[in-house]
């Protein structure tokens, strides 16, 4: 196991993207600022979308009874694949991920999109895989079958 994995709270990776992508929409002017209308309301439609698949995923978690907690995947009680779990097997990270395409389109920066895919990167590599391998030691050829019937991010 890596010294990262499993380390960083996604939501503090989502919150340092979130400060680079301010940061980036600030020092790279135009031509990279995208003058477009409503950005507001295309900023919320993803963020609220976002949110609403991340509390979605928590809710399931919550009825199945099982761990939120993603240091602690071999807690895990039971294998959550109802509800949202049926179309993507991370909804939380999708949330967050979608927060943080509402946040460059509000930033209205080309530019500033530049951290989202290094934030899936990580996610996937040192959040993911991680908590996949335990869930699958932990659940075996269900899980297996499992990862196999939903994908990962959408």
């Amino acid at each position: 196991m890596s010294s990262l994995e499993l380390r960083i709270p996604p939501l503090a990776l989502v919150l340092i993207a979130a400060a680079l992508m301010a940061l980036i929409a600030y020092f790279v002017p135009a031509p990279w600022t995208v003058p477009y209308p409503a950005p507001v309301l295309i900023a919320c439609a993803f963020g609220l979308a976002g949110v609403a698949i991340a509390v979605s995923g928590v809710i399931e978690f919550r009825r199945q009874r099982t761990t939120v907690n993603p240091f602690t995947p071999e807690r895990s009680s039971s294998l959550v694949a109802s509800g949202i779990y049926r179309r993507t097997r991370n909804p939380m990270y999708l949330g967050f991920l979608l927060l943080l395409v509402g946040w460059a389109a509000l930033l209205s920066n080309f530019a500033a999109l530049a951290p989202i895919p290094a934030f899936i990167a990580y996610m996937n590599r040192f959040q993911i895989q991680p908590e996949e391998r335990a869930l699958e030691q932990h659940f075996g050829a269900e899980f297996v079958a499992y990862m196999h019937k939903v994908r990962r991010w959408f």
